[in-house]
């Protein structure tokens, strides 16, 4: 980049392009090298720093005339081609923006060092009126509106470098002191004079170079404010950004409250960066036509610079007489509308003057409608008064029937509830009954069936005796036929007296038996005398049983009939019950007929109240609510709001009031007026209400 640098300056320095303009500017003013030499002895005694700071001044001025002479030579070479030339004009401005971007480095490079060694002389503390203090401001702005894109507004173009600063709030939290500080300052009116606020508050916080970074580090967000080849976008700024780490060392007292940051002229001062080196003994003229050229160098600088400063001023003059025509457009118009609105006026005058003429006319005819009225309203008055007492007296006659019938409607109710609960009581006792009835002829049938199976069972037992005394009859006949055998048998032994003994042992064995056998039989018949006198007794029970159960069918026929008279005693209640509700209906008949007729004799009366409300309504108007003056009215009555040419006065023709358009829009028939007339919001409500009431009643 160095070698490209030195060809274009080696091509540029030679003699000035015939495109170029400078400003002539007399030899008499620019100091001699003598002077120079005198003011740079000093200097060199005092400072011995200053060989490479001119190298690098002659650099940066070598690099500034040069891009002012490609630019120059490019905007020259434009008016000559138009279509092949657009590609070497777009080579020419990224060559200027390169070396513009190269110069200002270099410059970043100068004051920044320049500044740090002041600032170590000093003793570290600066203050707003410190020269290099001043100039490293000065470059900073430059840097920062390199390659900055022109925003187009009704005013004219602006060109600020605050709007990439801006964003610094949103990326960085802790910047949003310095931004909301900088907004908050009453004398700075311009966004040139924030952002050179924004840069002093940055670097008395030290943090100036970390906020550049993290504006550099977000180079999408920058891409709107600058161009591609800007020196924020491309690799020179991150170089800057070190360099102003360095600035972290100084402190910084700045005062921005009686500065004007907005009319600051922001021209780089080289006279700081100019220094003779000369040796007392040297003395050539190579050095001198040097120092010349440098110093040419610088008032062209400074020539650009204020060409620079007096277009923008050109620039913003047109926008003010664009602003300024566009202004007395408007006091034209504004003025045309005070004239049309200055004869509605006139007219409205007027209008008002007739409506004042009816209103008074109107007001004298229903002066006269109102005494007519009066009049028939007394006569109406005493009439309607003769009624009211007869209907009031009507009433209390039918209240106090209406009591009796009530009274006796108590009377009735009660002795119809009194009925209901006999008849409930009636009902529970029958249903008792029934259910006594249901339970009696259950027992009955199993009485039945209890004396069926006795008297099988006494079958049984009858028939068992028989079979046991023919079982009786026929063991006597066995006995008989033994005691006959026996008889045999002795006539036998007697007869044969061999066999007696055998006989005899026979007869032993014989007895034996039949002792056995006639206990067993003996037996059996104490068993079968037992058991009849079970049975017996039990006949016995069984009679008891059927004697008291035909007790009890006795004493439920008695029941039933006794339930019977009383069914035909509940039936004859019945008949009784229905014929008082035949009553009932009827007198209820009455009473229906007695509600109608106190219900339209009380419309009768609501009729003749919302009448009389009318009339007395009618006389307020005419007497109690007074039509006030335009002149008395300065606000709305209801929603208070100041009356003026857009909004006009409208009176009220219920209460009187004035009011504004929106709150007496509503239009009604009011007695006094044969017509619907303009009528307030509240006046419209009450009078729709009345109106609704008298309707549904």
């Amino acid at each position: 980049m160095a070698d490209g640098e030195d060809q274009c300056r080696a091509g540029q320095e030679p003699g000035p392009d015939p495109g170029e303009e400078f400003e002539i500017v007399d030899r008499s003013q620019l100091p001699g090298p003598g002077e120079l030499r005198k003011a740079a002895k000093p200097r060199a005694a005092a400072e011995g720093w200053s060989a490479p700071i001119l190298t690098l001044a002659r650099r940066a001025t070598g690099n500034l005339s040069a891009s002012c002479g490609t630019a120059l030579r490019a905007a020259a070479g434009l008016g000559g081609a138009d279509g092949g030339a657009n590609g070497a004009a777009r080579a020419a401005s990224k060559c200027q923006m390169m070396e513009e971007r190269v110069n200002l480095m270099h410059m970043m490079k100068l004051s920044i060092k320049v500044l740090l060694q002041s600032a170590l002389s000093l003793g570290r503390s600066l203050d707003a009126d410190h020269a290099p203090l001043q100039q490293f401001f000065v470059v900073m702005e430059h840097c920062l509106k390199h390659g900055l894109k022109v925003k187009k507004s009704f005013i004219g173009q602006n060109k600020s470098f605050f709007g990439p600063l801006e964003l610094v709030e949103k990326l960085c939290p802790e910047a949003s002191d310095i931004a909301t500080s900088v907004r908050n300052l009453p004398e700075l009116k311009t966004a040139v004079g924030r952002g050179r606020a924004w840069l002093y508050l940055a670097l008395m916080q030290k943090k100036l170079a970390d906020y550049l970074k993290v504006l550099i580090d977000n180079k999408h967000l920058l891409s709107e404010f600058y161009e591609p080849e800007a020196l924020m976008m491309e690799e020179e700024g991150m170089v800057i950004v070190g360099l102003l780490v360095g600035l972290n060392v100084l402190d910084a007292n700045l005062c921005l409250k009686g500065e004007d940051l907005d009319s600051q002229v922001g021209v780089i001062d080289f006279s700081l960066y100019i220094k003779d080196v000369q040796d007392l003994d040297g003395g050539k003229e190579h050095e001198r036509i040097t120092d010349v050229l440098d110093q040419k160098n610088y008032v062209e600088e400074l020539n650009r610079h204020l060409s620079c400063t007096v277009g923008d001023l050109q620039t913003k003059i047109e926008g003010l007489e664009k602003t300024n025509s566009k202004l007395q457009e408007e006091l034209s118009a504004a003025t045309d509308r005070i004239c049309s609105l200055q004869e509605e006026q006139q007219q409205l005058r007027e209008q008002n003057e007739l409506i004042r003429e009816k209103s008074e006319k109107s007001v004298e005819i229903t002066k006269q409608d109102t005494k007519v009225e009066l009049e028939t309203y007394k006569q109406t008055r005493q009439g309607l008064d003769e009624m009211y007492n007869d209907v009031w007296k009507q009433l209390k006659e039918e209240k106090k029937a209406r009591l009796e019938l009530e009274k006796e409607l108590e009377l009735q109710i009660g002795m119809k509830t009194e009925m209901e609960i006999a008849m409930k009581l009636l009902e529970k006792d029958t249903h008792e009954k029934q259910d006594t009835l249901v339970a009696l002829r259950q027992q009955l049938e199993e009485v039945k069936a209890i004396n069926l199976q006795m008297f099988h069972k006494v079958q049984n037992a009858e028939s068992s005796l028989q079979q046991k005394n023919e079982a009786i009859t026929s063991f006597e006949e066995k006995t008989n036929q033994v005691m006959s055998s026996m008889k045999q048998m002795e006539e036998r032994l007697q007869h044969s007296e061999r066999a007696r003994q055998g006989a005899e042992e026979r007869s032993h064995k014989l007895q034996q038996e039949l002792g056995g056998r006639s206990s067993a039989l003996q037996q059996q018949l104490s068993q079968l005398h037992e058991q009849c006198s079970s049975l017996e007794k039990e006949l016995k029970s069984e009679k008891e049983q059927r004697q008291a159960l035909q007790r009890e069918l006795q004493h439920e026929k008695d029941t039933s009939s006794l339930l019977r008279a009383e069914l035909q005693q509940v039936e004859g209640l019945k008949k009784e019950l229905r014929e008082l509700q035949d009553e009932k209906t009827e007198l209820q008949k009455v009473c229906d007929e007695q509600e109608q007729a106190l219900q339209e004799m009380g419309l009768h009366l609501s009729q003749s109240k919302l009448k009389m409300e009318d009339i007395k309504e009618v006389n307020k108007a005419l007497k109690g609510h007074t039509w006030l003056k335009d002149d008395e009215a300065t606000h709305c009555k209801q929603c208070e709001k100041e009356f003026s040419i857009s909004r006009r006065k409208h009176h009220c023709r219920n209460c009187g009031h004035i009011f504004c358009n929106t709150c007496s829009s509503n239009e009604l028939a009011l007695p006094s007026y044969p017509k619907p007339v303009r009528v307030c919001d509240s006046c419209h409500t009450l009078l729709l209400q009345r109106c609704s009431s008298s309707t549904g009643s």
